[in-house]
């Protein structure tokens, strides 16, 4: 029998409600033990006012070998994960380890910062390209180089997470899960 497969995904305040929900609802459904975590408390307020509660602080969750290590964009969600130093450390712990590592909307200049995209064909929300150390974003919805996946914004959600499940393996699951919800 195969391993369940695992993911953090880590909120900041300022989340995209959207990429975060429908992120963690998805892999959820596709049976992927997801981990909620917020940087400093039990919950997180979105971009948008949505108040979450989240399964723990990122200090308490971020010990584990996830299988998978994925940020929700937004603003100023994005910026507020570029300045934690835990995130950091997950995620080269993450890239060590050879662990997906995603990121949508604004979040993927947290992995530019970290040295994550070099080399790597990625996508991201449009205006933060003076974040990227020089890197140019491609233009498509979801876009998965290796172990790291990216996706362009709250629009792309189905697309970045299709994109996170194949990487994990999970591929088929998603098509199927996906025709069951009218997901194109």
């Amino acid at each position: 029998m195969d391993k369940v497969k695992t993911a953090l995904v880590i909120f900041a305040d300022g989340f995209e409600e959207i990429e975060a929900v429908g992120t963690v609802d998805v892999l959820r459904r596709l049976n992927v033990e997801v981990t909620t975590a917020a940087l400093n408390w039990k919950r997180a307020v979105g971009a948008h006012g949505m108040e979450l509660s989240v399964d723990a602080s990122l200090g308490e969750a971020c010990m584990g070998d996830y299988d998978a290590v994925i940020l929700p964009g937004g603003m100023p969600g994005a910026a507020n994960l570029a300045a934690d130093e835990q995130v950091a450390d997950v995620l080269k712990r993450a890239a060590e380890r050879g662990a997906v590592i995603a990121a949508v909307c604004a979040a993927p200049f947290v992995l530019a910062q970290q040295g994550l995209l070099d080399g790597k064909k990625f996508t991201m929300y449009p205006g933060f390209e003076d974040r990227l150390n020089g890197l140019k974003p491609h233009t498509d919805q979801a876009v998965r180089d290796g172990n790291v996946v990216t996706g362009r914004g709250p629009g792309a959600v189905f697309d970045f997470v299709r994109e996170i499940a194949a990487a994990l393996g999970l591929k088929r699951e998603c098509e199927e899960l996906y025709k069951g919800m009218f997901v194109k």
